[in-house]
């Protein structure tokens, strides 16, 4: 079924959890999106590389239990995962104040707090999604989650550690190519959006 054309946009704020300080965007998204589309529009305007596996955790307005939504496994769970692209964002997002929790990466452990922050009416000539705000580069992929963050920093800091140029080395052969990493950098008009279609063709082609 063809999702209808809306002239609304929700407006959340992603916030990178146990850091300090606070790394965070705040993003504007068509009210038609799925939360397949709204995990893409994060992972760009985050600075992530979607490599991993990710979920959201949610409430439904008027039911107790928790529901995970992100990529079904094929093994049996006791809380099965609802695919993505089978929820729109509205059925969870009714009002601003809604909130979620968003994780990505099993191992390295993000996690994200995402708050709707207001419901609003498109502007003319503007295209979403939108990246308007935000604060502090994303940590690197695959950086060892929250302590091996605060570990980069460390060396990072300090040119005459043992390491400084081994973990530099590791940060130019990225596939991203941090180098050099500057961790207090953020610039909101640089963020580049995927086509949430076009990246759900690439994660499931095989």
């Amino acid at each position: 079924m063809a999702k209808k054309r809306s002239n609304i946009v929700y407006q959340f704020r992603i916030e990178l959890s146990e850091i300090e300080p606070t790394i965070w965007r705040v993003i504007q998204v068509p009210s038609e999106y799925s939360f397949w589309d709204l995990h893409v529009a994060i992972q760009d305007a985050m600075g992530w590389l979607d490599y991993h596996l990710h979920a959201f955790r949610v409430r439904i307005p008027h039911k107790k239990k928790e529901m995970e939504i992100g990529i079904p496994d094929d093994e049996e769970f006791d809380h099965p995962v609802v695919p993505g692209w089978e929820v729109p964002i509205t059925k969870v997002f009714t009002e601003p104040g809604k909130s979620a929790i968003y994780d990505y990466d099993f191992g390295d452990s993000w996690s994200h707090y995402v708050l709707l922050q207001g419901i609003l009416l498109k502007k003319e000539g503007a295209k979403y999604p939108l990246c308007i705000a935000g604060e502090r580069a994303c940590p690197p992929e695959d950086s060892g989650g929250v302590p091996g963050y605060y570990q980069l920093l460390e060396i990072l800091a300090d040119p005459n550690h043992p390491e400084y140029h081994e973990y530099n080395e590791w940060l130019k052969g990225h596939a991203k190519n941090y180098f050099p990493y500057e961790p207090d950098k953020f610039e909101p008009d640089k963020v580049e959006f995927w086509d949430p279609k076009k990246r759900f063709k690439i994660a499931f082609s095989q």
